[in-house]
């Protein structure tokens, strides 16, 4: 089911644009041959603090909070739908964060954009688990991704992910384990569990109401 265009949506991502890097690439014209058009982080930001990214960062909750919590940090978010961008970058906005920006576009070709081990720490936050099968490569736990984010992660940084999906996150328990991740935590039940520090994301809080279990995994590198 496709996304409903919300109104006036390009007028409000006019508003937000200083915050928003577009990465869009046409899958028919990419060149994969092209030279990678690296960002300037000290350049974007305006210094050379380290970096942390949330892939699939939805309406921002979870990354503006972060953002506004640690101001020594800088921080991506990555979302492709522009619907759920704009609300993200407008929060930000609203909230004065200098230290967030977003990247519009698909996280299939961030190499392309980031540079090598220049990522502090990584968020998934209850990534579309693409259920069926031969969905299976979209999932961004899937090995092609796992491979792209240690080229991308400092070494020794984590890779945290929170999920409502048993199944998808025993799949990406066995994904992380095959693709050289060490485990670091594992909880079955997040809030159960007690983790400090834990930001509730608009997803987490609505299963949690239902009474559903939280899992979460933190994987270095």
């Amino acid at each position: 089911m496709r996304m409903r265009r919300k109104k006036h949506l390009d007028e409000r991502l006019d508003s937000v644009s200083e915050q928003i890097i577009n990465l869009w690439v046409d899958k028919v014209q990419f060149d994969a041959d092209e030279a990678p058009k690296y960002l300037d982080f000290a350049a974007l930001f305006g210094n050379d603090n380290p970096v942390e990214m949330e892939i699939g960062c939805g309406k921002g909750g979870f990354i503006c909070e972060l953002a506004a919590r640690h101001p020594e940090i800088n921080f991506l978010a990555v979302e492709v739908y522009a619907n759920v961008l704009v609300t993200a970058c407008e929060e930000a906005q609203d909230r004065g964060l200098t230290n967030l920006h977003f990247l519009w576009g698909n996280a299939e070709y961030l190499d392309r954009f980031l540079p090598p081990h220049s990522i502090g720490q990584l968020y998934l936050n209850f990534s579309t688990p693409f259920p069926k099968k031969r969905q299976a490569t979209h999932r961004l736990t899937h090995p092609h991704f796992l491979e792209m984010y240690k080229e991308l992660l400092v070494p020794g940084a984590s890779l945290i992910q929170k999920t409502d999906g048993r199944v998808f996150f025993q799949y990406s328990l066995e994904s992380l384990s095959q693709c050289g991740y060490t485990l670091k935590e594992v909880s079955l039940d997040l809030h159960a569990d007690g983790i400090e520090d834990n930001i509730v994301t608009e997803y987490e809080s609505r299963f949690v109401a239902q009474g559903l279990p939280i899992y979460r995994v933190e994987a270095t590198i």
